[in-house]
This record gives structure tokens, C-alpha cells and sequence, in this order.
């Protein structure tokens, strides 16, 4: 475990950056554990190798969420700051993200995996926001989980505090891809290593020209991803190298430029 982390793990490898929440039992995260994420994420938003951000669990949970008793008296302010940053810092983040989730993703540890770019889940995990039931709201799925699943099913969840399993969550769009829980681990890294052998600025770049459809005027929006791929990404090297070795016929040499 890296010395500066307690409750994380934070690796990196062939253009890939991993944070594995580790803190048993069930990866509950106080506002220290969230500091350590937020430290992660600023280390990896300034290294410009990252391909790719995976965010895992040991255990047997993703994250039962973030810890009560740190939303009491006047801690209250800190936590919501502390874990609102993590999502700001997750937003500002380049690179494609990927949950993989093999047990319960609750709270806290729900609007993780639902911030993800993808997600990919055992037949084990279960997603839910149950904070109404303890007479609080979850701000960041307020926000987010419609706009992932859809206004009324989103609504049903944040009000009634329900958990679903893996197999609703794919229904519903809230997952990519559910998988046997003894091939997690390598289900996932073969997403990973697919996007990893792509070149990195083009994936930022793709990213970057999807999130510009999200909202707004089509119009407008179709003007701005058409910025990007003519004043951005057609000049990257590239761009340009893919495209002539497809008319060659032959594996393209990403210079990551």
C-alpha cells in the first residue's frame, strides 16, 4: 500500500491509473478517505500519460457510502465539500473512467460508479441511494441520476431509497456490462486494455466532443464538436497517423501527440 494512503490504493501502469478503495469492511469513506481519492485524482489529473482512470474495491463491497456520523454538527460542511470536490476533480478528468463494481454500491459509493464514464458490474453488485431514509437527500444523484437513467426512474430511487441488482441497473442503463463475479476482474481489464491501446489525446478529445451533447441547443452543440474535431483533433498527430494507416492497411503507431 503507497505510504501517503491509508484507506486507498493508487497505482498506475501502461497509461492506465487505478484507485482501489480499502477500507473494511465495507469501504465505508470518511472525509479523510475522500481527501485521499481527491489526492489521487490531482495526481492523476497532472500526469499527462494516463490513458485511462479505474476506479475498484477490495472487499466484498464497492462502498456501503460515505461515513454518517461525519454528516453531524459541524462536520457536515467539510464532508459535503470534501465529496463534492471528488466529483469536481472526476469531472475536470480527461480520460475515459470505469467503475468496476462487485458488490454493494450504496450512497456515496452509487454516485461513483453512476459519475463513471462506464461501468462495469458482477452479478453480485447492487446500486441504491438510501439516504432519504435517513431524512437526507444525495446531492451529486440529484443531479446526475437523471441524467444517466431518466427523470422518473431516477426520481424513484433518490424517494424511496431502493436498492436494485446488477441485472436492473444494466436495464436501466446505469451499467455497461454485468459479468460472473469470478471473471470481474478480468472482464474488466479487457475493456481497459482496449481502450489503453488507443491513443490517448484522441480518447480526451472523443470524451470531451460526447460531453458537449449532453446539454443545449443542438445546433449549437453540433458547432462546438465540430471545433474540436477540426481545431483540435485533426491536428493532432494522431488523428492523422489512424487514418493513413487504415488507407494502408496496416496497425496504426500512436506517437500519443
Amino acid at each position: 500500500m503507497s505510504p501517503q494512503y491509508e484507506n486507498i490504493r493508487m497505482e498506475k501502469s501502461e497509461g492506465v491509473a487505478r484507485i482501489t478503495i480499502d477500507k473494511p469492511p465495507l469501504n465505508v469513506l470518511d472525509i479523510k478517505s475522500l481527501a485521499e481519492i481527491n489526492s489521487a485524482l490531482e495526481d492523476i489529473k497532472a500526469d499527462p500519460g494516463i490513458k485511462v482512470v479505474v476506479f475498484a474495491a477490495a472487499g466484498r463491497a464497492f462502498s456501503a457510502g460515505v461515513d454518517v456520523k461525519d454528516h453531524l454538527g459541524d462536520k457536515v460542511v467539510e464532508m459535503i465539500t470534501t465529496f463534492n470536490r471528488m466529483f469536481r476533480l472526476m469531472a475536470s478528468l480527461e480520460q475515459p473512467t470505469l467503475a468496476v463494481v462487485g458488490g454493494a454500491a450504496l450512497g456515496g459509493g452509487c454516485e461513483i460508479a453512476m459519475f463513471c464514464d462506464m461501468v462495469i458490474a458482477s452479478e453480485k453488485a447492487s446500486f441504491g441511494q438510501p439516504e432519504i431514509r435517513v431524512g437526507v437527500y444525495p446531492p451529486l444523484a440529484c443531479v446526475s441520476l437523471p441524467r444517466v437513467i431518466g427523470r422518473k426512474k431516477a426520481l424513484e430511487l433518490i424517494l424511496t431509497g431502493d436498492t436494485i441488482d446488477a441485472q436492473e441497473a444494466l436495464r436501466l442503463g446505469l451499467v455497461n456490462h454485468v459479468v460472473p463475479t469470478d471473471s470481474l476482474e478480468e472482464e474488466a481489464n479487457k475493456l481497459v486494455q482496449k481502450l489503453a491501446t488507443l491513443s490517448g489525446p484522441v480518447l480526451k478529445l472523443t470524451k470531451r466532443a460526447c460531453f458537449q451533447g449532453l446539454d443545449g441547443d443542438f445546433e449549437e452543440v453540433l458547432s462546438k464538436v465540430e471545433d474540436i474535431y477540426f481545431n483540435e483533433l485533426m491536428k493532432t498527430e494522431d488523428a492523422n497517423e489512424g487514418l493513413q494507416a487504415f488507407v494502408e492497411k496496416r496497425p496504426p503507431v500512436w506517437r500519443e501527440k
